[in-house]
């Protein structure tokens, strides 16, 4: 491949292929990078060319670049590691960041320069190319036979459902809308009314007592033995709750095949899967070595074992979903589709945190003294004691010049109190799933949202068994050792709803929900120890065009705070059971859009 004589960008592990097969050399360092950073680019390159030499990228590795062969040079650095590369004369190019997503603030600039500046190619490709091949792809797959396409309301599955229409006509194409018992409050009437709307003639089938129910087969890690599920209603882990949904979903479409006299072999199945959903589930389509982050309802085992034999047809699976609502426009789709909030297939089931008892491994104590240390002055004199200054001295080396006068001032307030909550959450750190820690930040008085959100970045840097951190509204500086055991019982669906409702309908009469790509809403079982409580709800706030990452929305700046706060207060007076609301401030990565 670097030897054919075309140009070639090496992104990420890509980079790292570079340079190992051209005589450099890469090994796994102290420090690893998972989030944004500032990194330093030479703007004389041309990969780098009409760009300032500070960059704002995402950065997932544990290994680095170390050394390079005879030919190459370094064009990017973050601190002392290699961040970008280059062998001009074998137009070779590699870069440790991700130029594709949004928290790369430049990284379309990148790409052009590459493509027009390095490659010599032009730009001439369009949506309607696309929008052509798409429905070319789909009248060939098909042919005569009919299509079953499930749609949950949401932008992907309703656009391709209107692209099956068009190549296809309605009477081929059959679509099926299941309510799970984890929709949204009213979502499904809501569903039918806005798809009918521009002409489709969508099967309502209402399946709570089913999902609740059910269980699937699941391969035992490492053996080829298969074990049956416990009943969705009491499983606790979040990928089985997803293989249970996702089984359960192709389990009713093949009833409603033979309600309506079909045979299974003259119908395919359509989703609106995309790029991500395939990429985040490990999918074979996209690599055999890839890791699940997390499995989408969208790519079981199942849906997998159908996708084998030819029977299931996406044809948005090479899109993200920037370019679906492009593609949904030139369809003729109004706004209220088009620029809906994303909704899990698996709806709200994903944002019930499910637990028999706390999540306390023997990090616990050690990360909390770690989370006290980084909020707080380092001691003097007398009070100085050989750990502290070690976990200092850690601190210290692993800090970015830029970021260490903003620490300093953070610690110098002594208004943070950090902790960990012992609960579990959905991570990507690397390019692989985590599943760790909660990190709690309260304060004393009204927050610097900089620093929160500075804490916010550094904590699961430093500490990779934490990969989310929030703001917990109302100063909670106890130790947090419990939870409440819970699983999606009626009455925790039915209060996860209510909330998910005054979030909703406040964002959306205040006209902030249309600024924010998404705004998951998740129940999770700590109390922080509010009498009476049962549990606590996150808001979780997402802007991104890309939806491979994202970052929150800041108050006062992209949220207004006293919307927040209206918020809060409206969800603790209908819901005493809510004992704290809390903000997520983490960046995707190292925390994914659902907690789970």
């Amino acid at each position: 491949l670097f030897e054919v004589g075309v140009p070639v960008l090496g992104i990420c592990f890509g980079m790292q292929l570079m340079a190992f097969c051209c005589q450099g050399e890469v090994e796994r360092k102290s420090q690893r990078e998972d989030g944004q950073f500032v990194v330093k680019v030479d703007t004389k390159n041309a990969l780098f060319s009409e760009m300032h030499e500070e960059q704002t990228v995402l950065l997932t590795h544990g290994d680095s670049v170390a050394s390079l062969g005879e030919g190459w040079n370094v064009i990017g650095l973050s601190g002392n590691l290699i961040t970008a590369i280059c062998c001009e004369q074998k137009n070779l190019y590699g870069v440790q960041f991700h130029p594709e997503v949004d928290l790369t603030e430049n990284g379309t600039h990148v790409f052009q320069n590459f493509l027009f500046k390095i490659s010599g190619l032009k730009g001439t490709y369009t949506m309607s190319d696309r929008r052509t091949k798409a429905i070319e792809f789909i009248k060939s797959k098909v042919q005569d036979k009919k299509v079953l396409v499930l749609v949950s309301g949401g932008v992907d599955s309703a656009v391709c459902a209107v692209l099956l229409k068009e190549a296809l006509g309605s009477d081929k194409v059959i679509p099926l809308h299941i309510n799970n018992g984890f929709m949204r409050k009213d979502e499904s009437n809501k569903v039918f009314i806005a798809l009918s709307n521009v002409g489709l003639n969508l099967i309502n089938c209402d399946a709570c007592n089913y999902f609740y129910n059910s269980t699937t087969e699941i391969q035992v890690k490492g053996t080829d033995k298969k074990i049956i599920t416990k009943p969705l209603c009491q499983t606790i882990n979040p990928e089985e709750k997803r293989k249970i949904i996702g089984d359960a979903f192709m389990k009713i479409a093949q009833q409603e095949i033979d309600k309506l006299g079909l045979k299974a072999d003259d119908v395919y199945l359509a989703q609106g899967t995309l790029r991500p959903d395939i990429i985040e589930s490990g999918s074979p389509d996209v690599s055999s070595t890839a890791h699940t982050i997390k499995t989408h309802h969208n790519d079981t085992f199942l849906v997998r074992e159908l996708r084998a034999t030819g029977r299931v047809v996406e044809p948005l699976s090479d899109y993200h979903k920037d370019e679906v609502r492009k593609l949904g426009k030139s369809l003729g789709l109004p706004d209220a589709i088009v620029m809906r909030q994303p909704f899990p297939g698996p709806g709200l089931a994903v944002r019930i945190i499910c637990a028999s008892e706390p999540f306390i491994d023997d990090t616990y104590e050690d990360t909390n003294q770690f989370l006290n240390t980084l909020v707080t002055l380092p001691p003097e004199g007398d009070q100085k004691n050989e750990k502290l200054s070690l976990l200092e001295s850690s601190i210290q080396q692993n800090l970015k010049e830029y970021e260490k006068p903003v620490l300093q001032e953070l610690r110098s307030k002594n208004q943070i109190h950090a902790s960990l909550v012992p609960i579990k959450t959905v991570g990507v750190q690397g390019d692989g799933r985590s599943y760790n820690y909660l990190c709690g930040l309260s304060s004393k008085e009204s927050p610097n949202w900089d620093h929160l959100f500075m804490l916010a970045r550094l904590i699961p840097r430093l500490k990779h068994n934490i990969n989310r951190v929030v703001y917990i509204f109302n100063h909670t500086p106890v130790p947090l050792k419990t939870v409440t055991p819970t699983t999606m019982t009626p009455e925790v669906i039915l209060m996860l709803q209510e909330v998910d409702d005054i979030v909703t309908e406040i964002l959306t009469s205040s006209g902030c929900l249309t600024k924010l790509s998404q705004v998951p809403v998740v129940l999770f079982p700590v109390t922080f120890d509010v009498p009476g409580a049962t549990h606590s709800v996150a808001i979780r706030t997402i802007i991104t065009n890309d939806f491979m990452t994202g970052r929150p929305a800041v108050p006062d700046v992209d949220l207004p705070l006293k919307i927040l706060e209206e918020v809060i207060e409206k969800i603790h007076k209908a819901t005493p059971k809510i004992g704290r609301v809390v903000y997520d401030l983490t960046t995707k990565p190292p925390a994914t859009t659902e907690w789970e």
